[in-house]
This record gives C-alpha cells, sequence and structure tokens, in this order.
C-alpha cells in the first residue's frame, strides 16, 4: 500500500513464524511412492519376496473389508488402545501438573518417574500378564503404563516452561492461585502437553501391537504376527498400513484439538 505523499509500499513483516498447512503436498509424496513402489516391484527392480505389490495389498485390504475380518480385527484393537491411551494419558497429565506445581510433589516423583520412564515396557509384558492375566487387564495395564512416563515428563515440562513473567503479573493483579492456574500456567503448557501426546499415542500403537502378539485372537497384531509366522507379505503390509492409518488419524485428531484450543498463538 502506498501512502499520501506517493511513496513506495511497504510489505508487512509482522506476520510472525506461522507455518501454513498444504495438506496437498504430504498427499502428493505418498501417491509418488506408492506409484514408485508400484513400478519397482512390476519391472523387477524390487523383488517380490521383499516388498509386495501395492496394488495386491490394497486388494488383500478389500478382501478383509468384504469378509468382515477387518472389523473382527480392528475392534478388539480400538477398545484396547482407546482404554489403555485414556488411563495412561489422563494419569500422566494430572501427575505432570501436580509435579509442576507443588515442590514436594515434585521432590517426591520426579525420581521415581526418572527411574520408570527409561525402562523398556514392552519387557514388562510377562510381568503384566502375571499381574493381570492374560486376557485384557494385562494389555490395557501396558499401554496404560507406556503412555503414562512420557506424559508425565511432557505435562511438568510444559508447566516448567510457561513464562514466570505472566505469573507474576497475574500476581501483581491479585489474581487468585487458582485463577493463575486455570487462565495462565495451564493454557501457556497446552502446547507442550499436546505434543507431547502426540509421541505417547504413537508409543500406544507399538504398545498394542506387543501385547496383541502374545495371547490375543483377534486384533491387528494377532493379524500381523499369523502374516508373519506363513510370511504372507500382503496380509503382513495390510496390517501395517492400518497401523499407519491410526497414526494418521490420531495426529490429526490432535491437530484439531490444537486448532480448537491454541487460536490465542495466531
Amino acid at each position: 500500500m502506498s501512502d499520501a505523499t506517493g511513496g513506495k509500499s511497504v510489505p508487512f513483516r509482522g506476520g510472525g513464524f506461522a507455518p501454513i498447512s498444504r495438506r496437498w503436498v504430504g498427499v502428493a509424496v505418498f501417491i509418488c511412492l506408492v506409484l514408485l513402489a508400484e513400478w519397482g516391484t512390476r519391472s523387477g527392480w524390487i523383488s517380490s519376496l521383499t516388498l509386495p505389490k501395492p496394488s495386491d495389498v490394497l486388494g488383500t485390504f478389500q478382501n478383509l473389508y468384504v469378509s468382515g475380518l477387518l472389523f473382527q480385527h480392528l475392534g478388539p484393537s480400538l477398545s484396547r488402545l482407546i482404554v489403555g491411551a485414556a488411563l495412561g494419558v489422563s494419569l500422566g497429565i494430572s501427575v505432570g501438573v501436580l509435579i509442576g506445581l507443588f515442590s514436594y510433589v515434585r521432590s517426591g516423583l520426579v525420581p521415581v518417574v526418572a527411574a520408570l520412564f527409561p525402562i523398556p515396557k514392552i519387557a514388562l509384558l510377562p510381568l503384566f500378564v502375571i499381574w493381570f492375566g492374560i486376557g485384557e487387564g494385562s494389555k490395557y495395564a501396558l499401554i496404560a503404563f507406556g503412555t503414562f512416563t512420557p506424559t508425565v515428563v511432557a505435562t511438568y515440562g510444559a508447566v516448567d516452561n510457561v513464562d514466570r513473567t505472566l505469573i507474576r503479573m497475574g500476581q501483581s493483579f491479585g489474581l487468585s492461585w487458582w485463577s493463575i492456574v486455570r487462565k495462565i500456567v495451564l493454557p501457556g503448557a497446552m502446547p507442550g502437553i499436546l505434543s507431547g501426546l502426540r509421541i505417547s499415542l504413537a508409543i500406544a500403537i507399538i504398545l498394542l501391537v506387543a501385547a496383541e502378539m502374545l495371547g490375543a485372537e483377534y486384533g491387528i497384531g494377532a493379524y500381523i504376527l499369523e502374516a508373519g509366522s506363513l510370511y504372507d507379505l500382503e496380509r503382513l503390509f495390510a496390517g501395517v498400513v492400518i497401523l499407519s492409518v491410526l497414526g494418521v488419524l490420531m495426529s490429526a485428531a490432535i491437530g484439531m484439538i490444537e486448532r480448537r484450543l491454541l487460536r490465542w498463538r495466531t
């Protein structure tokens, strides 16, 4: 825009660092990779013993849908994932906020969390089977425990990173402790909490597959284990695609939550 004196217009430079979402780019990259794999397997450049044709995997996925096996395996997996992750994430956020707000809680629980966090959660599966049985309880417990520790670490780290100047400003205006937590601390920590949630839910999918490979008749993990034992690459990759789609959907759901809760950042 030029001024009244006829001077040269100056572009607006105050937009900040705001990456623009271009979803079609990701879709285009994915399509290119699939087409490359299809061409490589059909031309013989990629061995069929290494990678199946994407078209054959799509046909297997279609057969799963038509036969109803897709929902027989997907239903139990979604149930285990939702229940286990909900328990672990809700408890992790609660404990993380308490650690971030109270010194005594921090002093008592941070060493415990630091001791639990590096433990490979899959290695604890036999222990959970002993404690909770071979049924659903051990699967819920494994997923909940696996999502709990990273959520705690991400949450109290996010609380610690809230700008203390804002907290002091709230105190200077006479806000109560609860008002400061509700209006300053929790909104300021929300970006870090949601970022940690992405990692926790990805871990939940990994642990879901591990739990279903032990003593589960139905589930995506059991389906992948059966396909791998038969060296059926089409079924194996169909199961992997289902897990990948679950991860994409969860990431998209968290993205929607971020856009709704973090509009104040724009």
